[in-house]
Formats: structure tokens, C-alpha cells, sequence
């Protein structure tokens, strides 16, 4: 894979690069063969996508002009550094009505900036709690 930015002369990565794919326990995609399965030689960590694959695919989208679906990549590679438990934290807290405040987004964004260096996401989060709060989607008390 070329060391600069991935344009979309570089994809579909996969075809392009296989080599250069690799899963989180550094496998590359040509070793992610059904025998590799059965024999237990890869197992679910090597088959979800990683930050540098997310990060390869904005560079391409950005490179075609697609910026929104290229941020959206990147927050999704900051995700990747989140656990399963985080990430189903953060889908509760944004389902409209579930969140206290807007207080509760922005600790939760602030915990995810200083402890994750998760930028975009916690500068999402940030936007989406004052959305929520002009748009009253935070829960009632009664």
C-alpha cells in the first residue's frame, strides 16, 4: 500500500491491496480462508474492521470530493478504539428522550476527548446536545 493518501485510483482496497488489508491481529485478507475458520486459526477479531481500514477508506472518499461519508469514516475509526459496552452507551444516550441533559452528552463527550483522544466523536456528541437541547428531545421529568 502507498505510504501517502489512498485516492480512489487505490480502490476497492481489498482487490488493490489484499497484502495491506489486515485485521486487528495483523492477518492479512488473503489468509482469512474458510480452512483458517475451521481449523480455529481465525476467530471474529481478525474479521472486524480496524481504524486504519476506516481511516484508508475516508482518504479515498475525501479525495472524491465525498467529505461528509470521509468524517464520518474517521469517527468511525476513532469508535474502533471503544468497547462494545462504550459504543452501546453512547447509542442509549442519543436516542432521543434518554438523555438527563445536555450536561450528560457533554460529560460523556469529554470523558470520550480526554480519555479516548475520540475528537470527532466527542465534537459530535457536542453538536447533538445542542441540537437535542433547542429541540427539547432530552427526558421529561414529571
Amino acid at each position: 500500500m502507498p505510504n501517502n493518501s489512498m485516492t480512489a485510483s487505490d480502490y476497492p482496497i481489498a482487490e488493490k491491496w489484499p497484502e495491506d488489508v489486515k485485521g486487528s491481529r495483523g492477518k492479512p485478507l488473503p489468509a482469512l480462508t474458510m480452512e483458517a475458520v475451521i481449523d480455529g486459526s481465525v476467530t471474529i477479531e481478525d474479521l472486524r474492521i480496524t481504524s486504519c481500514a476506516l481511516v484508508n477508506q475516508a482518504q479515498i472518499a475525501s479525495s472524491v470530493g465525498r467529505h461528509a461519508l470521509a468524517k464520518n469514516l474517521k469517527r468511525a475509526a476513532e469508535m474502533t478504539r471503544l468497547s462494545q459496552e462504550q459504543v452501546m452507551e453512547i447509542y442509549e444516550l442519543l436516542r432521543p428522550g434518554r438523555a438527563d441533559s445536555k450536561e450528560s452528552i457533554l460529560q460523556v463527550s469529554k470523558k470520550l476527548r480526554e480519555e479516548q483522544q475520540a475528537i470527532l466523536l466527542a465534537e459530535f456528541l457536542e453538536e447533538a446536545a445542542s441540537f437535542y437541547e433547542m429541540r427539547g428531545l432530552f427526558r421529561k421529568r414529571y
